[in-house]
């Protein structure tokens, strides 16, 4: 990783990969790593999702018959990752949606306070 590289910053649950198969493992690698290197993606890999926040998306993961969505925002600083849950119906589901929001929330919170901390420190 180079030191430009954006860290991920995992907000929910454990640090550890979904039960994807092997290919869609190593596709979420890749395209998480071309996120920390501060690529933009889009259509088919990536949209956007206003709802949530802005810089908010969600890479979309196919699994042989089962799709991934693994929602993240894009700080100045971090991939920050929101949620990674499996997509089983057209819309997102709203209990995702606010979950992100909160963890969304709880994140920009810690990280104002933390750079006001560093400011009061100077």
């Amino acid at each position: 990783m180079s030191p430009r590289d954006k860290p991920l910053a995992w907000l929910s649950g454990e640090i550890k990969t979904p039960p994807f198969g092997s290919e869609a493992r190593i596709e979420a690698g890749f395209l998480l790593r071309r996120l920390q290197r501060g690529e933009s993606l889009g259509m088919p890999h990536s949209r956007p999702i206003p709802s949530i926040g802005p810089g908010c998306h969600e890479l979309r993961i196919v699994d042989g018959k089962v799709s991934w969505r693994i929602v993240y925002h894009i700080a100045t600083d971090a991939v920050v990752i929101l949620d990674v849950f499996r997509k089983q119906t057209e819309a997102t589901p709203l209990a995702v949606i606010n979950a992100c929001k909160q963890r969304l929330a709880d994140f920009k919170s810690l990280t104002k306070t933390k750079k006001e901390t560093g400011r009061a420190k100077r």
